[in-house]
């Protein structure tokens, strides 16, 4: 036996000793406060976590070092004593105009990357004159319709100097194609440019409902951004695969790693199957998830995550390149955990997920205003937000050192667990026939779904104690100044774009929408049709209509 397994088994019987003694005398006296713990993905909490759990080891393969294969442990070798994560607050409402307001607000305020926020009517393809559009326009996010609109949403503001996300999905490469021609107007260097777009319609069907397409022309669209962004757009993420709205959907944490790497499954094999080699895409491949409140749970599972994908990216699909199997991702602190009661508690929350997105090495992050659960966050409040990171960051010591949690008990084992479920339901998935097949038979919708009934149930019930909602109440008048978006907007935002159209080259636009129909229509990359439409003054609804006429429209079953 060697010696590793000799003080094994030596911790083992001292915990059993530990047990049958100290615990059981005082068990007898005061029982514990349930029967069983587990973790919101229903994982046992054992009581105590030891050495003899094994969890971690062998520690080369398990963990490693940061920065190196698996990358449990970080993406890069130093984390964030090289360089802090980007703090990158998610925003946008009414116009172009004034989201640009709160960007440069954000900007002065320390926030190091944009991300933008786009109203219902942008993400699902419908210009602001549109009926479906009546009552939405700019109250979710910036209502973007056209070149000039982006023109205003970054006034001022060098694209060549900052790094954007845009959570756009249905409507993402008409979205880029405007910022890529904005970029050429600001005289910037294109193969340059930082940032990334969503682009994960997947998710769409699953947890969230902006879709447009049907999935499989859906995945064209997406692949052909991949092959135009690989040569023109080397530096920007073409894809942000999104557990983040599967989270807030209702799954759990499980749920969540499983789902979202089987959809990272499908696009890689999408792009592979165009005849794009995994390492000259996969490298610009990146991931968006949810902290919840479970601290400890979630620390693991952007561990678990990071591992997986790795063995993922090895062994089924034979990347070489260590930078195809590094699992790079943005976090958002969880939405649907904001109460409106005592809206303030909600600042202690968002500390608590901000802060376990650190330690479980995340690239980027947004910390949610405590107002949101009223409406959409004052300046304030954002503020406040964006001060928790600055404090987590330069305040608390956490960022000097790498992967501080690596090595505790509890989190290997956690780590280890999470995987193992997960992995389990990804071979599930397989088994369905892969992730579009299991969209399209509805099998991750049905658990999700599950998932969130069964929490909900565990809060109306007292199961699950949340501060101030079902426990620790208080009699409140809740009157904070709340950001409110009037009807004008959209008023505004309708005859802007009839009167763009008014004014424009109609016979150089009606031939760009045109351009766009043939491309979709034969095996043509569709993003340079979408550019010149783009530059055209074509609409965003006009384009999304013209790829309307030849795909159709996802229908839910």
């Amino acid at each position: 036996m060697t010696k590793t397994n000799d003080a094994r088994e030596a911790v083992r019987a001292g915990l059993r000793d530990w047990q049958t003694g100290p615990v059981d005398k005082l068990l007898a006296k005061n029982p514990e406060r349930r029967e069983s713990f587990h973790t919101l993905s229903g994982l046992v909490r054992e009581r105590l976590y030891t050495p003899a759990d094994g969890s971690g080891e062998p520690y080369l393969e398990r963990l490693g070092f940061p920065g190196d294969l698996p990358y449990t442990r970080g993406v890069q070798p130093t984390m964030y004593r090289g360089r802090l994560w980007t703090m990158r607050q998610y925003a946008g409402f009414g116009t172009a105009a004034e989201t640009n307001e709160r960007f440069r607000f954000l900007l002065d305020q320390g926030q190091t990357g944009l991300s933008v926020a786009f109203d219902l009517p942008t993400q699902m393809g419908y210009d602001p004159d549109h009926p479906m559009a009546f009552g939405e326009v700019g109250k979710v996010g910036v209502s973007i319709a056209s070149l000039g609109d982006m023109r205003q949403l970054f006034d001022g503001i060098p694209l060549a100097k900052v790094s954007t996300s845009m959570t756009i999905n249905s409507t993402a490469a008409v979205l880029l194609a405007m910022y890529v021609a904005l970029a050429e107007e600001q005289g910037a260097d294109v193969s340059a440019l930082r940032g990334t777009i969503q682009n994960d319609l997947l998710k769409e069907y699953v947890a969230r409902g902006t879709y447009i397409y049907p999935p499989r022309p859906s995945l064209r669209i997406i692949t052909d951004i991949f092959v135009h962004c690989k040569e023109q757009l080397p530096r920007f993420n073409t894809i942000s695969i999104s557990g983040y709205h599967i989270r807030e959907a209702g799954s759990t944490a499980v749920q969540e790693i499983a789902f979202t790497l089987a959809h990272g499954i499908a696009y890689v094999q999408a792009a592979i199957d165009v005849g794009l080699e995994v390492d000259a895409f996969a490298g610009r491949l990146s991931f968006f998830f949810a902290c919840h409140n479970d601290f400890l749970e979630e620390v693991a599972k952007f561990r678990a995550a990071r591992r997986l994908w790795a063995r993922i990216m090895q062994e089924r699909f034979g990347a070489s390149d260590p930078r195809s199997c590094a699992l790079r991702f943005h976090t958002q602190t969880c939405g649907h955990t904001l109460a409106a009661q005592q809206p303030l508690n909600n600042v202690v929350r968002v500390t608590l997920q901000a802060l376990a997105a650190v330690l479980g090495g995340t690239q980027s992050l947004h910390t949610n205003s405590f107002d949101e659960a009223l409406a959409l966050p004052s300046a304030d409040a954002v503020r406040i937000a964006l001060r928790t990171q600055q404090i987590i960051a330069h305040e608390s010591g956490v960022a000097d050192i790498v992967d501080p949690l690596g090595g505790a008990f509890a989190i290997e084992k956690l780590t280890d667990q999470l995987e193992a479920e997960a992995e389990a339901l990804i071979a599930r998935i397989d088994e369905i026939g892969g992730a579009v097949k299991a969209v399209e038979e509805g099998f991750m919708q049905r658990a999700i779904a599950d998932s969130a009934y069964d929490y909900q149930k565990r809060i109306e019930s007292g199961d699950e104690l949340i501060v101030g909602v079902n426990r620790f109440q208080v009699e409140e008048d809740i009157q904070p100044q709340l950001l409110r978006v009037s009807q004008e907007v959209g008023e505004e935002a309708a005859r802007k774009v009839r009167e763009l159209r008014e004014k424009r080259n109609a016979k150089r636009a009606g031939a760009a929408l045109q351009a766009v129909g043939r491309a979709a229509r034969s095996d043509e990359n569709l993003f340079g049709p979408i550019l010149e439409a783009v530059k055209a003054d074509c609409t965003l609804g006009e384009i999304a209509d013209a790829l309307r006429e030849v795909f159709g429209e996802y229908r839910e079953a």
